[in-house]
């Protein structure tokens, strides 16, 4: 379940928008409804400005089954309410090893793969904006 704590709802409370990221796994989709229940309880008592951007799918690995059935399944039960993001964050060994060194993955490799999709979702969400 997604930490909803009061270090969350504060950023929410002074966000203009959100970018949801979500793995592609059983236990953050399960915890994704419990999360937007409390972006809109944000918006309607604390923020009315705040929007959802969209869902980004992270950790993403469409080599398996079991991530193109999570990938179908939060496009089938949230893409006609939300934005889904076109770009996925792809399940990278060298994302990892930047996260264990504190570093950002464009310093550690930016040729990566998951520094493209990154700079794709830049990208993508420019584009939204106009």
């Amino acid at each position: 379940m997604p930490s909803l704590g009061i270090m969350t709802i504060n950023a929410l409370a002074a966000a203009d928008s959100v970018i949801i990221p979500v793995q592609t796994a059983y236990l953050p989709v399960k915890g994704l409804q419990q999360l937007i229940k409390t972006i809109f309880m944000v918006k309607k008592r604390l923020n009315r400005k705040l929007t959802i951007e969209g869902i980004l799918l992270t950790m993403v690995d469409l080599r398996t089954n079991y991530a193109k059935d999570i990938y179908a399944n939060v496009r089938e039960n949230y893409g006609s309410q939300i934005n889904i993001f076109n770009t996925r964050i792809p399940l990278s060994l060298k994302a990892a090893e930047a996260s264990a060194e504190g570093i950002s993955i464009f310093r550690h490799c930016p040729k990566n793969k998951v520094a493209v999709a990154y700079e794709n979702l830049t990208r993508e969400v420019f584009r939204s904006e106009n």
